[in-house]
C-alpha cells in the first residue's frame, strides 16, 4: 500500500534536486566563460605565473594527467565554481533522498520502472562527478555532467513518470537491488565517460574555437581521464549482464531467452569491449577507439528508450 506522503515527499525532493543541479550547471558556465585561457602550447608554457588547484614551486603550469585546468581564473569565478560544487553534491543528495522517500513510500527498493532507473541514473552520474572532483580538478567538466542530469531529469518527470506502486510480480527478488543497482551505476559512470569522449573528440578539432578549448585540459588528458571512467564501468556492465542471466534464470527458467533487453545488453557490452580492445591496440587511432565508446553510450540510450517502448519482452515491465 502506498504512503502517500512519502511518494509526494519523493516528488519535492526531485523538484528541489532538478533545481539545484540547474542552478550548478548556470554556475559552472559562468565558471567556465570566465576562466581566463591561458593554456598556451609548449613554446609558452614557462609565462603562466598561476594555475588553477596549484603549481609548481617556481609558478609554471603543470600539464600532469590529472585534469588539471592550467588557467589564471579571477577569484570571482572561483568562487562561484566553489558554489556550483557545493551545489552539486547538495543535488546529489537529493536525488539519493528522492530515491529514499520512493522506495518507503510503497516499502521496496525504487528501481522497478524507467523513471525510477532515470533518477538512479542521474544520481549516479552526479556521484561520479563529484567523487572524481575530490580526486583532480574538474571543474571545466561540471557545466556539461550538470546539464546532462538536469535534462535526464526534466525528461523522465515529463515523459517517463509514473506514481509510486507496487512491483509486478517478476520484479519481487532479491536479485533486484543487485543486478538493477549495479547496472545504474555503470550506466552513470559510462553517461559521464561519454561525456569526456565528446570534449575529446571536439577538442581534437577545436571545434568553436581555441580560445574556449584552452580552458579545458589538453586532448590526451581528456582521453585518457575517459578511458579511466570506461574502465571502471565496463566491469560492472559485465556484473549486470551475468547477474542477470542468472535472475533470468531463477524468473524464467533459462539463463538466456533472446529477451530485446538481453539482446541489447550484450550488444552494449560487445560494443565496449571493443572500445577497451580499440584502446590496447596501437595501430589504432584514439579518435577510432573514443568514437566506439560513444557508439556504445548510444546502443545504452537505445536499450533504455527505444527497446523499453516498442519491443515487446520479458522487461516490458520496465517502461
Amino acid at each position: 500500500m502506498t504512503n502517500e506522503m512519502l511518494a509526494q515527499n519523493a516528488n519535492y525532493a526531485l523538484a528541489s534536486a532538478a533545481f539545484v543541479i540547474t542552478v550548478a550547471m548556470l554556475c559552472y558556465a559562468l565558471y567556465l566563460a570566465q576562466a581566463v585561457p591561458v593554456r598556451e602550447r609548449e613554446s609558452t608554457h614557462s609565462r603562466v605565473p598561476a594555475t588553477v588547484g596549484g603549481g609548481s614551486a617556481d609558478g609554471e603550469t603543470p600539464t600532469s594527467d590529472e585534469g588539471s585546468v592550467p588557467a589564471e581564473t579571477p577569484v570571482r569565478a572561483r568562487k562561484v565554481a566553489g558554489i556550483a560544487g557545493s551545489l552539486s553534491w547538495l543535488g546529489a543528495g537529493l536525488l539519493l533522498l528522492s530515491c529514499v522517500f520512493r522506495g518507503l513510500a510503497v516499502d521496496r527498493f525504487p528501481l522497478g520502472n524507467l523513471f525510477e532507473f532515470s533518477i538512479a541514473g542521474a544520481f549516479f552520474a552526479m556521484v561520479t562527478f563529484c567523487v572524481a572532483s575530490t580526486r583532480r580538478d574538474l571543474r571545466w567538466l561540471g557545466v556539461f555532467v550538470t546539464a546532462f542530469a538536469a535534462l535526464l531529469l526534466m525528461v523522465a518527470s515529463t515523459a517517463w513518470y509514473v506514481e509510486a506502486d507496487e512491483l509486478v510480480p517478476s520484479l519481487k527478488s532479491y536479485w533486484l537491488p543487485i543486478h538493477v543497482t549495479v547496472a545504474t551505476l555503470s550506466v552513470g559512470i559510462f553517461a559521464v565517460g561519454a561525456i569526456v569522449s565528446g570534449l575529446y573528440l571536439l577538442s581534437d578539432r577545436q571545434v568553436g574555437g581555441e580560445r574556449f578549448w584552452r580552458k579545458l585540459p589538453p586532448a590526451p588528458t581528456l582521453e585518457k581521464f575517459s578511458y579511466s571512467l570506461h574502465i571502471i564501468g565496463f566491469p560492472l556492465w559485465t556484473f549486470t549482464l551475468i547477474a542477470g542471466a542468472i535472475w533470468a534464470r531463477e524468473a524464467w527458467g533459462a539463463y538466456w531467452n533472446w529477451d530485446p533487453k538481453e539482446v541489447w545488453t550484450f550488444i552494449i557490452w560487445t560494443v565496449y569491449a571493443a572500445y577497451l580492445h580499440a584502446r590496447a591496440t596501437k595501430n589504432t587511432p584514439r579518435r577510432t577507439a573514443n568514437w566506439i565508446a560513444l557508439a556504445g553510450f548510444a546502443c545504452i540510450v537505445i536499450n533504455y528508450t527505444v527497446v523499453n517502448f516498442y519491443f515487446i519482452g520479458q522487461h516490458s515491465y520496465a517502461q
